[in-house]
């Protein structure tokens, strides 16, 4: 399940990065990380649906609103959530400081935070580290930024890509962080995305909320929800193209592109789910409305029982039809079908002994399940992953 690291450097015009060891983290790696637009950028962002959201965040949302970013400092090992008004404040001056080593206005300035929740913010480590951290910055350093980020992690998460706008070349390039903490409607993951294009921030804001809908709102490792989930976009114009619209005829390839990006980090998270061996694609077809098969496959890739039994190679399609079951879908168990991979395991409603074949098909490291409700012509895709012991173990011993 583990991906070997990618050692590619991997540049977008107008775009530095940074990283460093601020002493946040034991372990005395890179916990401190910076994302730098040349000028002035167009900004999107999404961020935690939970009630209780980290004091970045909180600075995030309230700064978002102008449409605008330049640099986004990012820290691991502190998430800086349920610190109270120290948090806030600590948000604040560390987006200050930055910007003061920048030159740059405050505003511009996004923190952003990942760790453990309840614990004040090193601020002191922090601003010492800062004067270093703005001389590192580089175009070349995002692979260094990408691991940067990660806490459970167990590889960088990048990817690129590009595309022609008329006869320039344009980038868009994300990384994104995340192992635990996952349910649909994001999740314990931090995203920055870059992009050297021209776009107008209707057109980006639109982008990325139907991106983010369309991968992060649709993965789930553990079905916990973090108080600091934050997806942000920058477009800097580097390219000098013509800005982009949503009526422009750039707007669908720009937004093709966005979307690649993103179900390619998602599919990342939880390939490295925390102790998980397998990913696991959950298809519901033949649903009602879009609305009834992707509660139904939510319903089955948050299953513990499903997901452990995945794990032990174990059939059990009981699990799954009990999850389709309290979905809160009206189905007819006399309509539902269900496959692992091309094998028919329940037809109309009754198993077909195939459990033998099933266990073998669990060998895979990438099990399909599909299910077939049997009402209408809707469907819908949810990534899981199985539940082992070392997600206990990694869980257990968090913060100790």
């Amino acid at each position: 399940m583990r991906k070997a690291p990618n050692r590619k450097a991997f540049i977008v015009p107008g775009f530095r990065f940074a990283s460093i060891p601020a002493g946040i983290k034991k372990s005395g790696t890179d916990d401190l990380a910076l994302i730098f637009s040349e000028a002035p950028a167009a900004a999107a962002g999404v961020f935690t649906t939970n009630k209780i959201k980290a004091a970045p965040v909180r600075l995030a949302i309230k700064r978002i609103n102008s449409h605008r970013g330049q640099a986004i400092i990012i820290n691991s090992g502190n998430a800086n959530a349920c610190t109270g008004k120290r948090g806030l404040k600590d948000a604040e001056e560390t987006s200050e400081k930055t910007a003061n080593e920048l030159g740059i206005s405050p505003e511009l300035v996004y923190a952003s935070s990942t760790g453990v929740i309840g614990r004040p913010l090193p601020l002191d480590k922090i601003k010492k580290a800062l004067p270093e951290l703005v001389g590192r910055l580089s175009p070349s350093s995002l692979q260094q930024v990408a691991s940067a980020i990660m806490t459970t992690d167990t590889f960088a998460k990048i990817s690129t890509r590009k595309l022609r706008i008329g006869k320039k070349t344009a980038t868009i390039t994300g990384i994104a962080k995340g192992a635990g903490m996952i349910r649909p409607n994001m999740a314990t993951m931090l995203c920055f995305i870059f992009t050297d294009m021209s776009i107008k921030h209707q057109a980006l804001d639109s982008a990325l909320k139907d991106a983010v809908k369309n991968s992060f709102n649709k993965i789930t490792v553990d079905n916990d929800m973090s108080t600091n989930d934050t997806v942000m976009i920058m477009a800097n114009g580097a390219l000098q193209n013509s800005p982009i619209t949503r009526t422009s005829p750039f707007y669908g390839k720009f937004a093709d592109a966005l979307n690649d990006i993103t179900h390619e980090l998602s599919k990342m998270i939880v390939q490295d789910g925390e102790g998980a061996t397998k990913l696991i694609e959950i298809i519901v077809k033949g649903a009602r409305r879009e609305a009834d098969a992707e509660k139904a496959a939510k319903a089955v890739a948050n299953s513990m029982l499903v997901k452990t039994a995945i794990y032990g190679r174990d059939p059990n399609w009981g699990r799954i039809m009990a999850a389709i079951g309290y979905s809160g879908v009206e189905v007819i168990e006399s309509n539902i079908d269900i496959y692992i991979n091309k094998t028919k395991l329940v037809g109309k409603g009754i198993g077909t002994d195939k459990e033998e074949i099933a266990r073998n098909i669990l060998l895979n490291r990438n099990p399909t399940i599909t299910i077939n409700l049997g009402a209408g012509t809707k469907s819908a895709t949810v990534l899981t992953c199985d539940l082992t012991k070392k997600y206990i173990e990694i869980n257990a011993h968090y913060t100790t």
